[in-house]
């Protein structure tokens, strides 16, 4: 991968504060970035996620968030665009007539959608900081038609190198930077820190071990890796906590992997059986929300 120079952390402010088009007055959190304020919903707010592989493969994203939320007594209505191994503007032209209609309705509110989750392709992420910010800027502004105040998360994608790789760091830091930038050029929008998270969780903060029997618990994949149930625990307890300030209570059983062959496939599990350590895993969400 080409190695980009880091900007330093300054000039990476400046030019957020100088770019970021938002309106929102709430206090800068991350690298200058605001967390987005979601609009006033009547009925059950809903939440969208467009993105690949990260957000659903072995473990569905929007299954887990919309599980815990029941869980929790959250009534909300969680939509999503997915279509694997492609950038954001190919799972848009790919789903091109369902979304046109889904960004076409509209609500007594004035939103439609109110929050709405991005995940670009960590390659566009990494190598291609303009396609990033010309993909985020066409999913955004088609929401924007009849959701003008949904507040945006962008997908901090974590590293696709296994943890033990020299390049890991270099890696998490340009994704890091990116999402950043990439962020700051899209009206109320802030960045969900899946990457950070990730990397708490592989270096050990709060006792979490992610090796069991020498075999990575979090994720999986020789070329691109994807969350296991660990991962894709965490993934969710940490959208539910940034979306609401709060821990989920976590129910007994979840709809989690069975394993990662051709006949496994998503059913209830137990989250004690299936999740390594779910305690350390929903503290590493909520320190990173």
């Amino acid at each position: 991968m080409k190695k980009y120079t880091l900007i330093p952390s300054f000039i990476v402010l400046i030019l957020i504060i100088s770019c970021n088009n938002s309106t929102s007055k709430n206090p800068i959190t991350y690298d200058g970035i605001s967390k987005p304020k979601a609009p006033k919903a009547v009925g059950p707010p809903r939440v969208l996620f467009v993105g690949n592989n990260q957000t659903e493969y072995f473990v569905s994203a929007p299954t887990l968030f919309q599980e815990l939320c029941n869980a929790n007594n959250k009534n909300v209505n969680v939509q999503q665009l997915i279509t694997m191994g492609v950038p954001l503007d190919k799972v848009y032209y790919t789903n091109k007539t369902e979304a046109n209609q889904n960004f076409s309705n509209i609500d007594k509110d004035g939103n439609y959608y109110d929050y709405v989750i991005l995940q670009e392709s960590p390659q566009i992420a990494l190598r291609n900081i303009e396609k990033y910010r010309s993909n985020l800027k066409l999913i955004a502004e088609k929401i924007h038609k009849n959701s003008p105040d949904a507040a945006i998360y962008v997908y901090q994608n974590m590293t696709p190198l296994p943890y033990t790789d020299s390049d890991y760091n270099n890696y998490y830091k340009e994704l890091r930077k990116n999402t950043v930038l990439a962020t700051a050029f899209i009206k109320n929008a802030g960045v969900l820190k899946i990457g950070d998270a990730v990397k708490d969780a592989y270096s050990g903060k709060n006792g979490y071990n992610y090796l069991k029997n020498s075999t990575d618990n979090l994720c999986y994949g020789q070329n691109t890796p994807h969350f296991l149930n660990d991962g894709g625990f965490l993934q969710a307890v940490l959208l539910y906590t940034t979306i609401f300030e709060t821990k989920p209570i976590i129910p007994k059983k979840l709809i989690l992997s069975t394993g990662t062959g051709d006949n496994d496939n998503m059913r209830k599990q137990e989250v004690s059986k299936a999740i390594s350590d779910p305690i350390a895993l929903e503290e590493i969400a909520f320190s990173n929300r």
